[in-house]
């Protein structure tokens, strides 16, 4: 069993950044997909950006250009570096693994991230 814990989150004023980071309690060499999901009150959970083993990286139309995801095998860590935050940006951003498609993926428990003035 894999356990996965975000940090990073916090306040914001529109216009900064903010990087998270999901550290995995294992190595993530054998996962194929890891992603950032992010969950705003009253709003299903949407995905915000991807990373394959392979390193190729897939964002949401709302974050392209803002928002970086990234994997530091060593460390068993991936972030999610996110700059010219906005208001709608504001929700708990959750990090995602699986190994495989038919594999059980693993869920953090959540980092809030709040932008506002």
């Amino acid at each position: 069993q894999v356990q996965l814990v975000e940090s990073g989150g916090g306040l914001v004023q529109p216009g900064g950044s903010l990087r998270l980071s999901c550290v995995a309690s294992g190595s993530i060499d054998s996962f194929n997909y890891m992603a950032w999901y992010r969950q705003a009150p009253g709003k299903q959970r949407e995905l915000v950006a991807s990373i394959t083993n392979g390193g190729s990286t897939n964002y949401a139309d709302s974050v392209k250009g803002r928002f970086t995801i990234s994997k530091d095998n060593a460390k068993n860590t991936v972030y999610l570096q996110m700059n010219s935050l906005k208001p709608e940006d504001t929700a708990v951003y959750y990090c995602y693994m699986q190994r495989y498609t038919w594999s059980n993926p693993y869920w953090g428990q959540g980092t809030q991230v709040t932008v506002s003035s």
